[in-house]
């Protein structure tokens, strides 16, 4: 006996929210193109903000900058790899 590949019926999904009231005529005279909203969340503003703040500080404070004086280990592995391939 076959068994049915899906199990629940075929019925269109009832929505549990009313269907959204029709909006208020406006009382201007101006079109809808000429007011946009435009909301951020805080964290779009404030993370730009700390981060030109902090570049800010870099440039401004360049005399306590040190040069590293050892050589990096990574200089130091690519110096090796190319004597050893190096005939």
């Amino acid at each position: 006996m076959p068994v049915p590949a899906h199990l629940r019926s075929h019925r269109p999904a009832v929505s549990s929210r009313p269907a959204p009231a029709p909006a208020p005529a406006r009382a201007s005279h101006r079109p809808a193109a000429d007011h946009v909203e435009i909301r951020l969340p805080w964290w779009a503003v404030a993370l730009p903000a700390v981060a030109f703040a902090a570049l800010l500080l870099m440039i401004m404070s360049p005399g306590q900058a040190q040069a590293a004086t050892a050589d990096p280990a990574l200089g130091q592995l690519i110096e090796r790899t190319l004597h050893l391939l190096a005939p």
